[in-house]
């Protein structure tokens, strides 16, 4: 089981979402409605949101976890609170979460010979060119750095994953990343005995967050209607329940050629048509435009619909 976790700095009336996302199967578990004074990285509400997305996940798929957390969440109490997770008996929580490319960093990196760089892979499996892209760990030499142990008041099991590549225009660079003409991401973890280019390739799927984020905002929580907190709580609830029947109608209803549809689509073929269920001679019929394009995925979704178990 995978949750996503994501800041989302913009917001209308001064109100910032924290949300967390259920990767497994697109539906939102908790989205906490924030006043405009409050932090990206505050690690309280993070922990919070975190707690109440375990919550959400039934007792059984909660043993093994995958925690995926944007930079905003790369914050020293947020990964001790998951690494206390891993206390309880039965239940590992790993996380893989954003690291900021501080000066502890970037001293590591210009300590990386180039020839223990190693591939990362694409989006087919397939290993890219070292001079195009490239993944390292750089826990030991932060924690056996001259000044000392750099990651000292981090969990023990945690570590630091760099990952390289060569920046796209109009990137915005530090100073080391103009100097040497690469872009660099790190990312923190406490998942052991791995493969970089799996750590790294895993972490990069969190960027599957940014579509559910997406999909939210187009069954309403782009728009908030009101300067009212409340109010707008109220709203948000609304949307991430439709954004939940739309995930659930995706995973139980859809052919394939749909499953990956936005609400925009879906509305359109699916869910704004005018059909007509009738009953007669001891049948249930369905009763389509014959003209309309999408009859038979529309069909086939009512008759998945009605196959469901009703518990």
């Amino acid at each position: 089981m995978k949750i996503n976790k994501s800041s989302e700095n913009k917001g209308t009336y001064g109100h910032h979402p924290l949300t967390a996302w259920c990767d497994n199967t697109d539906e939102s578990l908790v989205l906490r409605l924030r006043p405009g004074n409050a932090g990206s990285n505050t690690a309280s509400d993070h922990i919070e949101v975190l707690d109440e997305a375990i919550a959400q996940v039934p007792a059984r798929h909660r043993r093994d976890l995958l925690v995926t957390v944007d930079g905003a969440g790369a914050t020293l109490d947020l990964i001790r609170h998951i690494t206390a997770l891993n206390a309880a008996p039965g239940r590992r929580v790993h996380y893989s979460v954003g690291f900021d490319l501080d000066h502890r960093a970037r001293a590591a990196i210009t300590k990386v010979p180039e020839t223990v760089w190693e591939h990362v892979w694409d989006r087919d499996g397939a290993p890219r060119d070292l001079d195009d892209a490239g993944t390292v760990e750089l826990t030991g030499l932060m924690r056996a750095s001259v000044g000392g142990d750099e990651l000292a008041n981090w969990p023990g099991d945690m570590r630091i994953i760099c990952r390289r590549e060569r920046p796209s225009a109009g990137a915005q660079l530090c100073a080391l990343e103009e100097a040497d003409g690469w872009r660099y991401q790190l990312f923190a973890t406490n998942t052991g005995g791995k493969q970089l280019a799996f750590l790294e390739a895993r972490h990069r799927a969190h960027a599957r967050v940014e579509d559910r984020i997406r999909c939210g905002k187009t069954t309403g929580l782009d728009h908030l209607p009101s300067k009212s907190l409340e109010i707008n709580q109220a709203w948000c609830v609304a949307a991430t329940i439709a954004a939940d029947l739309l995930s659930w109608l995706r995973l139980l209803c859809l052919d394939p050629a749909l499953t990956h549809a936005e609400p925009k689509t879906l509305r359109y073929r699916i869910l704004h048509t005018a059909v007509r269920i009738v009953r007669g001679q001891r049948k249930r019929k369905i009763k389509i435009p014959e003209t309309w394009p999408w009859a038979h995925e529309l069909h086939a979704a009512f008759l998945a619909a009605f196959a469901l178990s009703p518990t």
